[in-house]
């Protein structure tokens, strides 16, 4: 039996990944390559859409593969590589903006966030198109399910309707995938806002857990979380979203369930539940952290890792772009 194909890509914004992406998606990612023919994309051309430094980009792009590969991404498994190594994803997305309506893609939720948030002059075209750059990128190689956040829901559904499109009006070239909506191992919010999500686009970092925080950095964050002036270690997200959050963290890392880590707790104090769980962090991330470093010491290794994944790559790619260009006709 055939192996099922996975597509997946994450963005190099930010110099570190968070604890949020980790336990969101990156760790079942990880898993997923163990039965699947996968795909891991870190997608450097969507990081244009917002303002970025050349040489920032560059070393985030490089900090992005390095860690997915302390994360547990083998390329040996996997193939990983760069959306601009290969010139497919470009090529295929004008050939999918030629058959996008303009009001469809308007309606893409976070477009209107961002848009309405920086206003339309200040909104670039490339935002406005990302998600059929996006539809591109998964649809060049064929995957049979695309493991992704609830909120990128809305973008897989449109991936679908310009495939089903395109092979209704030129014949049959693109496999329809299925959205896999990943089920995160917890639901990780800010250390310092508990009711929000922990995000890279948050106001202060001090909330949160950055996969290459120092110890002493993870640490702090944690003995500065936001609690309640109640004194009891109980789940309650309602009541008690400073705590919650905290079990969450503890229970998804150590491998007990929620009522374990409070049966545990029972009658201790915050301060003394903070530093377990900081602990319990830091001895997951270390390692990850090494690894990172390790593989961003040598970056012409790391460069060749890529480059290898991006050949490979390009090779399904410009066999999906050959068969997409003879069916719209062009030479």
């Amino acid at each position: 039996m055939s192996k099922k194909r996975v597509l997946s890509g994450i963005q190099p914004t930010h110099d570190s990944f968070h604890l949020g992406n980790y336990l969101g998606a990156l760790k079942q990612w990880v898993a997923l390559q163990d039965d699947n023919d996968a795909y891991y994309c870190v997608v450097d051309l969507h990081a244009l859409t917002v303002e970025t430094d050349p040489k920032l980009l560059q070393k985030r792009t490089l900090l992005s593969a390095a860690q997915l590969i302390a994360i547990g991404i083998d390329p040996g498994k996997s193939t990983l590589f760069v959306q601009s190594q290969v010139p497919a994803h470009n090529q295929l997305a004008w050939v999918f903006e030629c058959i996008t309506g303009f009001g469809e893609a308007s309606r893409m939720t976070q477009f209107k966030d961002k848009s309405q948030k920086g206003g339309a002059e200040r909104t670039n075209v490339g935002l406005f198109t990302y998600p059929i750059l996006q539809a591109a990128d998964i649809l060049l190689y064929q995957p049979d399910f695309v493991p992704v956040g609830e909120d990128q829901r809305q973008h897989i559904e449109l991936t679908r309707d310009i495939a089903e499109r395109f092979n209704k009006k030129f014949g049959k070239v693109f496999n329809i995938p299925q959205a896999q909506i990943i089920k995160s191992l917890a639901k990780i919010s800010d250390l310092q806002e508990p009711t929000a999500k922990m995000s890279k686009s948050a106001t202060s970092m001090a909330g949160v857990i950055e996969i290459l925080d120092t110890p002493e950095a993870i640490l702090k964050k944690f003995k500065s979380s936001v609690t309640d002036d109640d004194k009891e270690i109980r789940f309650d997200e309602k009541l008690k979203p400073g705590i919650s959050n905290l079990l969450s963290i503890h229970s998804a890392l150590s491998g007990k369930s929620v009522k374990e880590v409070e049966s545990e707790f029972s009658g201790k104090g915050y301060g003394d539940f903070k530093s377990v769980v900081a602990e319990i962090v830091i001895e997951t991330l270390k390692p990850i952290a090494r690894r990172t470093n390790e593989l961003m010491s040598d970056k012409d290794g790391l460069i060749k890792i890529l480059q290898d994944g991006s050949e490979r790559a390009n090779q399904v790619a410009s066999s999906t772009l050959k068969a997409a260009y003879n069916a719209v006709g062009i030479i």
